[in-house]
């Protein structure tokens, strides 16, 4: 245990005493990102944020501590323990449901050496703050479309109603990325049932049907006013893309095969919901395939590899599905014998 306290104590640079000991060397494992403002938020909103930390020391730490200074923050260590060159997160949620205007909340930090003995402990301070303002409310406070299938088109809406006394506020642009994975459309807000009229925008998000990336995404949307006084608001689309097909295996290596002879190997086509398979192409030089015309879930191929020469043999085949508008690769790597 002394070799590793050594080691903390070197890596750190703090000395034995008590108030060394209190240092904030802590804050380093933020790479000076500390700080996080939200802007101006809606009055109904919870707007949330990852600071990311990293372990620059040589020797393991854990995040024993995460506190508040405002219940309206609620913090946590999406990791406990970091070991070196390790990174984590600490998420915040800041729930402007609970204050009216400016507000500033500190998140403490607390790391430590772990095991048995001397405890070496420092703690980082992180700051949030946000501008609630009654005036603006979104319903709901964020979209998530939370799993999406890849081709599947899915939609979803948010209402963004003024109810503030400047007759003539309006959105007047909306900021997203261009590699966003979803397209918006926005339109005046209905009038309610006994014929109330609404101010805002109901603005649609629909996932694209084919988008530049998969997996898991998270977006902050800009609205920019005519409001002098709160001219940005933002909220956070998050969602999560999943490739529409499965393929196991994606890669058939084949052994001890030589001219003349032949092997047959099964491949498990998956998605999540039935499909037909069009067509697999690439075939030739003695790689032909099975295509069955069924709809399944689920759709085994047969591949036959008959090799007609001595040498490498590397085919890339290609699955072509009535689901997927990306094809999907197959390789088949063989070194064959004469």
């Amino acid at each position: 245990m002394r070799k590793v306290v050594l080691a903390l104590m070197a890596s750190i640079g703090i000395a034995s005493s008590a108030a060394a000991q209190q240092a904030a060397w802590a804050d380093k494992l933020f790479s000076g990102q500390t700080t996080h403002d939200f802007g101006i938020v809606g009055r109904a909103s919870v707007v949330k944020h990852s600071f990311k930390l990293t372990n620059i020391y040589k020797v393991p730490l854990d995040i024993s501590d995460v506190r508040v200074s405002c219940g309206c923050v609620k913090a946590d260590a999406g990791i406990k323990s970091l070991q070196p060159g390790e990174t984590g997160t600490i998420n915040v949620s800041m729930d402007a449901r609970q204050f009216i205007g400016s507000k500033t909340v500190r998140v403490f930090v607390t790391v430590e050496s772990p095991g048995p003995g001397p405890k070496y402990l420092s703690t980082a301070t992180l700051n949030v703050s946000a501008n609630a303002r009654g005036e603006v409310t979104f319903t709901p406070q964020e979209l998530d479309f939370s799993t999406v299938q890849k081709g599947q088109v899915t939609s979803k809406s948010i209402d963004i109603e003024y109810t503030g006394t400047r007759a003539d506020w309006r959105v007047v642009e909306i900021v997203k990325l261009s590699t966003a994975p979803f397209d918006l459309r926005a339109e005046e807000l209905p009038r309610l049932p006994n014929g109330v009229v609404r101010r805002g925008y109901r603005l649609h998000a629909t996932i694209k049907a084919d988008p530049p990336a998969t997996g898991s995404f998270k977006q902050e949307i800009v609205l920019k006013t005519n409001d002098p006084t709160a001219p940005m608001l933002s909220f956070n689309i998050v969602g999560d893309i999943q490739a529409g097909l499965a393929v196991s295996p994606n890669a058939i290596v084949v052994r001890d095969l030589k001219v003349g002879e032949s092997q047959t190997k099964k491949v498990f086509v998956k998605a999540p919901r039935p499909f037909r398979i069009l067509a697999v192409d690439g075939q030739g030089e003695g790689v032909t395939v099975d295509v069955p015309t069924m709809q399944d879930a689920m759709i085994v191929l047969t591949v036959h590899i008959a090799p007609l020469k001595a040498g490498e043999l590397r085919k890339q085949l290609v699955i072509r599905t009535d689901i997927d508008s990306a094809p999907t690769p197959l390789v088949i790597e063989a070194n064959i014998a004469p």
